[in-house]
């Protein structure tokens, strides 16, 4: 017959209790709840125009036309004295690298994120991911919507160059 001290007792009833604990947590994953990255439900309130091209004054989809000059060099302006100190083109700073947003954003989106980042951040799925990952709040920089436009023009003219 086996005898145990009280030590081994507690080693062996302390190991089965941690091999339960991970016993219960591996396994299938397949719980009845959708996933929080399951795209097919919005649960934000937000209109299927708003889930793509965020909350702000651009209520429709908008018709680009040639890159123009003068807005590319306004808007190299605006981003050189307000957005510089956040953001760089090829690299990631306090805020995301911005040569490639055209490729990544809608232009829609761009605008009505740079007019109105305040409600975006609170209310928009995609915002509040990039709050998360970069946790800096992009500040209101009370842009009018021609430097918006001059804005994305530049964005579009740099796409171009890379």
């Amino acid at each position: 017959m086996f005898v145990f001290s009280f030590k081994e007792k507690f080693l062996f009833t302390l190991l089965l209790f941690l091999g339960l604990v991970v016993f219960t947590s591996c396994g299938d994953n397949t719980s009845k709840e959708p996933s929080k990255t399951d795209k097919t439900e919005n649960t934000s309130g937000l209109t299927a125009f708003e889930l793509e091209n965020g909350i702000g004054p651009v209520k429709k989809k908008l018709e680009l036309g040639p890159i123009d000059p003068v807005l590319v060099k306004k808007g190299q302006e605006i981003f050189d004295s307000k957005c510089a100190a956040c953001h760089k083109l090829d690299e990631r700073y306090v805020g995301p690298a911005q040569r490639d947003i055209i490729k990544r954003r809608t232009p829609e989106y761009i605008i009505n994120y740079m007019l109105n980042p305040d409600e975006n951040l609170q209310r928009h799925p995609e915002a509040k991911k990039l709050l998360a990952e970069y946790m800096t709040p992009m500040p209101n920089q009370n842009l009018t919507i021609d430097d918006a436009k001059a804005l994305l023009d530049y964005f579009r003219k740099v796409a171009e160059e890379k």
